[in-house]
């Protein structure tokens, strides 16, 4: 009887938990089929992502936009380049000996011309006073054009005056107030009257008397036209004014979708592979509107010149992109790296297993690092996280960092890290020395 009851008891706990499992079951199912709560979440955090990978290319071109304008010494070294630039040199000494030859009166050049003066300037012009008047002053006007355009007072005066009008830019750009920089219609002009005024100076100095009376000329080289230039200034205008709150915007809301993603570090490499591939895009867009804006150049308009100009005005532009690409994928290189990834652990694997080959031969070789080793094996995480930090902090206060700034910001991470790993790693135990395992129990 007793073992019947003990028998029926058995039987009922095990229906009990037949029973409690499919409860089980079923609510598992039951949760499989009704959608996830974090879906809105999920779906919440991509839209957070793919805005803030769209909004990095236009978060560049606004920081730029405002730096040309808030730092001189910035906008001098984009601009000085082109006072030596052999293209821009010629189509400055072309203008300048047009607006020149504007104001000559060929007919009575000879008459002007005092007697004693007569037979240097026949020297200069190649002893053809009379046949070919126009093209003879012409040649002689354009060559002391070109060496005024090639002197060093010439650079001198260029980067000068730029760096009193260092926010002409601003003004080419936004169409608003004056200076040497104006932009008119679908033209950007630049005022050369000074080098004007140098090239008379050398005219009256090499003979050519008449220069002297010529008035003051302003004329306008042409730094850059498009059909397109008053719809480029509104656009630049809108960035220039939302200046570096733009970039800020554009990591917050990368920042935001990662923290709101279920998947954190997936997300945190997507969001920063987005960024450079959409920066990335932004830098082949410059090249390639180079190529259409040269092949539709009216023709008075130097090629080269207008070349030299638009690369040295995008310079920084671009250098900012090649910096966001290089940001983006070592953020998101590093973040894979410290997920649990097969490759990613194969990786740190090899890492661990080369510094701990150097920390053993080391050790062979007599090197100890005292009390050193054991304090770092320690306090690992934190010096790690600290040095994290120092380069983070590196390089936000870099002035203006670039794509090689950010690998060697990495790069000399990285060294450091490997030092740390060097120092924390466990010494091999000595010969004879060494802990002995635990004997297995019988």
């Amino acid at each position: 009887m007793a073992e019947d009851s003990a028998h029926d008891d058995g039987d009922g706990d095990r229906s009990d938990d037949v029973r409690e499992l499919r409860a089980r079951v079923a609510a598992l199912e039951g949760e499989r089929a009704r959608p996830p709560r974090h879906r809105v979440r999920s779906l919440l955090a991509v839209v957070l992502v793919v805005v803030g990978c769209l909004l990095a290319p236009l978060a560049v071109v606004a920081s730029w936009a405002a730096d040309q304008v808030g730092d001189t010494d910035r906008y001098v070294s984009t601009v000085a380049p082109l006072a030596s630039d052999p293209d821009v040199q010629n189509a400055v000494a072309n203008r300048a000996t047009d607006a020149l030859m504007t104001h000559l009166d060929l007919p009575a050049l000879l008459a002007d011309v005092a007697p004693a003066d007569r037979p240097r300037l026949q020297q200069a012009l190649g002893g053809r006073l009379g046949d070919a008047l126009e093209g003879a002053v012409r040649s002689f006007v354009h060559d002391k054009a070109r060496e005024v355009a090639a002197s060093g007072a010439f650079r001198t005066v260029w980067t000068d005056a730029n760096r009193r009008i260092h926010s002409s830019l601003d003004k080419a750009l936004t169409g608003s107030g004056g200076g040497a920089v104006q932009l008119t219609g679908d033209s950007v002009t630049l005022d050369i009257g000074p080098v004007v005024d140098q090239v008379k100076e050398r005219l009256v100095d090499a003979g050519l008397t008449p220069a002297a009376h010529i008035p003051a000329v302003h004329t306008d080289f042409t730094l850059a036209r498009s059909d397109q230039v008053g719809k480029v200034k509104t656009y630049v205008r809108l960035l220039q004014l939302a200046g570096n709150w733009l970039p800020v915007l554009a990591v917050l809301l990368v920042a935001a979708g990662v923290l709101l993603a279920v998947r954190r570090r997936r997300a945190l490499v997507t969001g920063c592979l987005g960024v450079a591939v959409t920066t990335g895009l932004l830098g082949i867009g410059l090249r390639v509107f180079r190529v259409f804006y040269l092949d539709r150049l009216p023709a008075s308009v130097s090629p080269g010149a207008a070349a030299a100009v638009y690369d040295a005005l995008t310079h920084f532009l671009r250098t900012g992109v090649r910096m966001v690409v290089a940001l983006g994928i070592v953020v998101a290189v590093a973040a894979w790296l410290s997920g649990p990834g097969r490759y990613a652990g194969l990786v740190r694997g090899l890492w661990t297993s080369g510094i701990g080959a150097v920390r053993g031969t080391a050790d062979r070789a007599g090197l100890r690092t005292g009390p050193v080793g054991p304090f770092v094996r320690r306090y690992r995480a934190w010096i790690i996280w600290v040095l994290v930090a120092v380069a983070v902090l590196v390089y936000l206060l870099w002035p203006y960092p670039t794509g090689w700034v950010v690998v060697g910001i990495a790069l000399c991470l990285l060294f450091v890290l490997a030092v740390v790993e060097f120092l924390a790693a466990p010494p091999p135990p000595a010969e004879g020395g060494g802990e002995t395992p635990a004997a297995s129990p019988a």
